[in-house]
């Protein structure tokens, strides 16, 4: 069974040797004083000690130029937390830290290929048991940056964790791109089956980057709407956010509890975003159920070879 530490120990011995790379790995003290609660939130139930997984690559020619930012959900295993995930499947979820693999094999690949690019990755990793002192449906988190969040239900912990990983690197680095990678809902399953990941984006030049990418290395992408009318399932409770919506639209309206975490994601003043952001969530690709043009069955990795590709686009375009 992988865990938080395990992850990170297999990190580090990956990226040993590689230049220009610096990795951190954050306890739970160091989240605690990042004021990172709703990611402790979902820490609580399990007896494994939880990780953030921080990397750094400064691979552009100007070590202090904007990065891109990667964040990558890591529950090492999702029993549900007190909302209990049915005994069928469950085993599966030791696949859901599929986007902090994605995100993290992506950065490895990047630094491997010596692409002229800055990246900062960020990891929230732990495991979601239903412990004694567990997370409860009905308890209310004041998350890094400021807002409140009802959780409704603790199998949606993915957005918890999350949620100030996306403040963290947005506020901290100023990314000129954030992209965030997670196994989030069973909502883009049903959507898009195993076919397409689907992708969420606040511009139309990200996608457009993305999507190419994409179509390039065969590793496919479809753009799903991020739009405010989700809104009200979302805007109501107890908080200023609830952490599920209702089965309409799941998958839209997780995005859209994501986007409220990212720092200048929002024009002020007449001024453009700061940032452009892209939500993808593998939920429906993670898993091969039948052979592909360059896949067997099983765990697909799926994300990694559109990123890669997407990150060498952008290398070109800003060297």
């Amino acid at each position: 069974m992988l865990t938080p530490t395990i992850f990170c120990e297999r990190v580090v011995k990956e990226f040993e040797g590689l230049d220009k790379v610096e990795i951190h790995v954050h306890d739970e003290a160091w989240a605690s004083e990042k004021s990172m609660r709703t990611f402790l939130s979902v820490t609580q139930g399990t007896a494994e000690p939880a990780k953030f997984l921080e990397i750094h690559y400064k691979g552009a020619s100007n070590p202090d130029a904007r990065p891109l930012g990667l964040v990558g959900k890591g529950i090492t295993f999702d029993s549900g937390g007190i909302s209990l995930k049915p005994g069928a499947g469950m085993k599966l979820m030791r696949g859901d830290m599929g986007g902090a693999a994605t995100v993290v094999s992506a950065l490895l690949t990047i630094v491997k290929l010596g692409l002229p690019i800055n990246v900062v990755l960020a990891a929230p990793l732990t495991e979601n048991m239903p412990g004694g002192r567990a997370t409860k449906p009905g308890d209310v988190f004041v998350a890094m940056n400021g807002k409140t969040v009802e959780v409704d239900n603790t199998d949606a912990e993915g957005r918890l964790v999350l949620a100030d990983a996306l403040t963290y690197v947005s506020r901290e680095f100023k990314p000129h791109t954030l992209i965030d990678v997670a196994t989030l809902t069973g909502a883009i399953q049903i959507a898009l089956g195993e076919i397409f990941t689907g992708v969420f984006s606040t511009t139309d030049s990200l996608w457009s980057t993305l999507h190419a990418a994409g179509e390039a290395e065969y590793d496919r992408f479809w753009r799903m709407p991020l739009d405010e009318d989700f809104g009200p399932q979302i805007y109501k409770g107890m908080a200023d956010l609830i952490n599920t919506g209702g089965r309409p639209g799941g998958s839209c309206t997780a995005a859209l509890f994501l986007k409220a975490f990212v720092d200048g994601i929002e024009g002020k003043d007449g001024k453009a975003p700061e940032v452009e952001w892209a939500h993808i969530d593998i939920a429906g690709t993670m898993e091969a159920t039948r052979a592909g043009p360059y896949q067997k069955p099983g765990m697909t990795g799926r994300g990694v070879r559109g990123l890669v590709e997407f990150a060498r686009r952008l290398s070109q375009n800003q060297s």
